[in-house]
């Protein structure tokens, strides 16, 4: 259920991207402060063939993003939406992802003052997903649920991560990773990749410098976010083990940037679109 067209090139060596994503939310501030069919267009022209959209902006950023050759392929919803009592919402929300065209509806972060709660949280979260992502079936689209570092804190004998991934169905429920947040937490992405094979057809890349210390938390400087071709992360390795284990889209995101995010987006794509591996 999980599976859709490729981003891959010819699986001969050596291999390459063939359509290299973005996530909106990279540019967002650029977004909400100039026009953003002009921004699309921007990075339509780098080169970039594929969108992930954050559902508060769509209306704002679909005029433009249909000038464009990027493709609508997965967003990232509002956590609220996932509530009970948002329901309905939820489900009027979906049948819009739907008629524009979208393949993937993501779950994007448990809200921050919700991350430090017990297991019966994250209980309640995968029974939540099992739920949604039968709603999403229905539709024609596919749930997955986005990491970041604090699912991987043990509370007792077991981490909410294993809960989540434990008690999601396979076939409703798959997940976006994001390498950078895999690495916080301490954990080897390519490790990762194989051990949920077949579950993650969405990934979000980026790098880190050396020295971010292990944490279960995002707490981390502005300076920790950097362009794919900058920093310790074994990107080569990484796209491999994510190629090999049914990866379909890879969207390149950088949660803070240095200067102009567009410029960061241009320094990734540019690495991206000449490395093979």
């Amino acid at each position: 259920m999980l599976a859709s067209s490729g981003a891959l090139a010819s699986s001969s060596s050596p291999r390459s991207l063939k359509a290299i994503g973005v996530q909106l939310y990279t540019v967002r501030d650029v977004i909400a402060n100039s026009d953003p069919a002009e921004v699309l267009k921007t990075l339509d022209a780098i080169g970039f063939r594929e969108a992930e959209v954050i559902w508060a902006s769509l209306d704002r950023v679909w005029p433009g993003l249909r000038q464009t050759k990027m493709r609508p392929v997965s967003i990232h919803m509002d956590s609220e939406l996932f509530k009970a009592e948002n329901r309905a919402k939820l489900t009027a929300a979906i049948g819009t992802v739907k008629q524009h065209g979208f393949e993937y509806l993501v779950y994007p972060a448990v809200p921050r003052p919700e991350r430090t709660a017990g297991m019966d949280r994250f209980k309640a979260l995968a029974d939540t997903l099992n739920e949604v992502g039968a709603l999403c079936h229905k539709s024609g689209l596919k749930l997955c649920y986005h990491n970041h570092a604090f699912e991987f804190r043990a509370i007792g004998s077991s981490t909410p991560w294993e809960l989540i991934t434990g008690q999601t169905d396979k076939g409703l429920v798959g997940f976006e990773f994001d390498i950078f947040w895999l690495s916080v937490a301490g954990h080897d992405p390519v490790d990762m990749l194989k051990r949920y094979a077949g579950r993650v057809p969405l990934l979000h890349v980026k790098n880190k410098p050396d020295g971010i210390p292990v944490q279960f938390n995002e707490t981390v400087p502005a300076g920790a976010f950097r362009e794919v071709g900058n920093g310790v992360l074994n990107i080569a390795g990484i796209l491999g083990a994510a190629t090999d284990n049914g990866v379909k889209h890879f969207f390149v995101e950088q949660d803070q940037t240095p200067g102009n995010p567009v410029d960061s987006l241009r320094q990734s794509y540019d690495y991206l679109r000449k490395l093979t591996f």
